[in-house]
């Protein structure tokens, strides 16, 4: 099994056998993790392996699609953040050339299963003719990732000295994001500074991210130094984004990271990951937390709303 130095794996079944004592340990753990490094990896927390595998299997599906096809379903405008980017169409960091990644994004409205009264060929506006079991599966997934992603909205409350619910029930809307990602084969060398993906942090409160065996991201500490960070058998790697650094006063990082480019026949080879990116409510107000200031250390961001700070990060980066 790789080990990602520095990068702490959190066993995450205390937490949901819902002792307090346990859920204080595992609280306790991830406050370490997010405020040292931005990113963990969590274990046992609640995602069958069959379930992540059947997601990979159909992101496979829909990414061996021609091109003309995916391209039915393109991302149109940052406002809806929705459906199929191209090759070179993402620039994650703004000063350098476009990514060597596809993706599709993907809403809760989006994932949700059919009404019993839709029709094939409504479907097909939508969703990639010839992959029947595309919708039921990503539903399915998406709703995993969701109560997932509760239970850490829980733990980190609990970490920073909050009532359990606050951070949830900024997330009430579920205004989250499944994201499938593919990494062709490199054919061409890439243009100076060009990577699978440029180094970024992510914008909204945390990310779920899922990957396969291909490796190539890479995590940035405080130092500046950048740590390889693999994929682990049964774990999932979670980061905290841009809001839940501003909501906690810089306690919490937003970490930049990136996947570079592979050395050697790994070039060749495809790499595929999925992210699940969570976004506080799209009216929520990001103001720094009561148990996140002091006297001595006053809010260091002025207040904003969830919705204009994404609409502000995804303008620059398409």
């Amino acid at each position: 099994m790789p080990v990602a130095r520095d990068l702490p794996i959190i066993d995450f079944a205390p937490f949901c056998q819902g002792e307090p004592a346990g859920q204080q340990q595992v609280a306790q753990a991830i406050y370490q993790a997010c405020h040292q490094v931005g990113f963990f990896y969590v274990v046992n927390h609640g995602i069958a392996a069959e379930a992540i595998a059947q997601a990979f299997q159909q992101s496979q599906a829909f990414f061996a699609l021609p091109t003309a096809a995916k391209q039915q379903s393109a991302w149109a405008n940052e406002f809806s953040n929705q459906g199929y980017i191209g090759v070179e169409r993402e620039r994650l960091d703004e000063t350098q050339p476009g990514d060597l990644k596809e993706a599709l994004n993907l809403s809760r409205d989006v994932a949700a299963p059919p009404p019993p009264t839709a029709t094939q060929s409504a479907l097909l506006d939508d969703w990639p003719a010839g992959l029947p079991a595309f919708r039921t599966t990503l539903s399915r997934f998406f709703q995993d990732c969701t109560a997932t992603a509760n239970h850490l909205f829980r733990a980190f409350a609990i970490a920073l000295n909050l009532p359990e619910d606050a951070i949830a029930r900024q997330h009430q809307n579920q205004e989250f994001t499944l994201r499938l990602l593919h990494y062709p084969p490199l054919t061409t060398p890439p243009q100076p500074g060009q990577l699978r993906a440029g180094a970024h942090s992510d914008y909204g409160s945390l990310t779920l991210l899922f990957q396969d065996q291909v490796g190539g991201l890479e995590v940035q500490t405080a130092a500046g130094e950048w740590l390889s960070a693999p994929a682990i058998d049964a774990a999932i790697l979670v980061n905290t984004g841009d809001l839940t650094q501003r909501w906690s006063n810089d306690i919490f990082r937003s970490t930049q990271h990136r996947v570079v480019i592979p050395e050697g026949d790994a070039a060749l080879r495809d790499r595929y990951s999925i992210a699940f990116f969570c976004q506080p409510d799209a009216t929520a107000e990001i103001r720094c937390l009561p148990s996140c200031q002091s006297p001595d250390n006053p809010p260091r961001y002025a207040p904003i709303t969830s919705g204009d700070y994404l609409l502000s990060r995804l303008r620059a980066t398409y």
